[in-house]
């Protein structure tokens, strides 16, 4: 008995012929090599259908392709290699390949004191394309950070400054009595407040870019922004991170403006966008700022 052939429906001609941008799939679990670590993933792989008369695409050829990613380090050399093959699958069909990957990154990170350390988890996106022989990649990265808002700050100082005249007035200033005023609730009545923040990075790199260095840029934000949040820490590094909070004051503006100042100074990033999210303690409502810069543009 002769084996029959499987009928391969995707190759019959469409009904409605019509170029199509995009054709693909989306959440496709895989794993990836960044940093020495391998992360499970998802990927949304797809090309364009140019050829208006065939029916799909060979979704299989973009699934098998993504397979390269199981064992060699991630870089845009490894992403260009895989978009062409995703071209090469689909020659006459197809003239533009993109493949967008979905992480997050663990980073072990020291606390500020104490010899006690944590993991901390920082989304990572990198969306690749390939055009007309034309190969872009931007990455997109959530960086966790802690804010204390300057108005309130001063507010508060007031307060503070208005609770000493009304205890100390008319009285010999003594010392020690200064000194438990200042470590008492009632001397301190009023405290600034405090937000977990978070800033999105979209970044453009260099065509010539050789790898992604991730942890290098999720450095160089958090040194400008000053206070990162921390993992595991004692009351040693609790007291530390009020200190830096109360000497580290900051409105989003202040930090898009920051994070968009250090990152323009480095040479493989060609292009920015910055949004900032101060999620509000005071509000129920979230203060956000946002920034953008392109290298060479007035």
């Amino acid at each position: 008995m002769n084996a029959l052939t499987l009928p391969d429906v995707a190759a019959q001609i469409s009904r409605q012929p019509l170029p199509l941008d995009w054709v693909g799939m989306c959440g496709v679990a895989t794993p990836v090599l960044i940093d020495g670590q391998r992360l499970s993933a998802m990927a949304d792989a797809g090309v364009s259908l140019d050829d208006g008369e065939a029916r799909g695409i060979h979704m299989s050829r973009l699934y098998l392709a993504l397979g390269l990613l199981e064992d060699t380090p991630l870089s845009p050399a490894l992403l260009r290699q895989i978009l062409q093959q995703f071209l090469d699958s689909h020659e006459g069909l197809s003239q533009t390949a993109s493949l967008n990957l979905h992480t997050d990154l663990l980073l072990k990170r020291p606390a500020l004191i104490s010899p006690l350390a944590g993991w901390k988890r920082y989304p990572v996106s990198i969306e690749a394309q390939l055009k007309n022989k034309m190969f872009h990649v931007e990455l997109q990265i959530q960086i966790p950070y802690s804010s204390t808002c300057p108005c309130s700050a001063a507010l508060a100082r007031q307060l503070v400054q208005q609770q000493f005249v009304d205890d100390f007035a008319n009285k010999q200033l003594e010392h020690a009595e200064v000194l438990a005023w200042l470590g008492s609730s009632n001397g301190i009545v009023a405290t600034p407040h405090s937000q977990r923040s978070t800033a999105t990075l979209t970044l453009r790199l260099d065509a010539g870019v050789k790898e992604f260095a991730l942890q290098s840029l999720i450095n160089e934000a958090e040194a400008a922004l000053g206070t990162a949040v921390q993992t595991a820490v004692k009351r040693a590094d609790e007291q530390a991170f009020a200190l830096a909070n109360g000497q580290n004051l900051m409105f989003c503006e202040d930090a898009a403006r920051r994070l968009t100042t250090a990152l323009a100074r480095s040479p493989h990033i060609v292009a920015l966008d910055v949004r900032v999210v101060h999620a509000e303690s005071l509000h129920a409502h979230d203060a956000v700022a946002r920034s953008s810069w392109t290298r060479g543009a007035s």
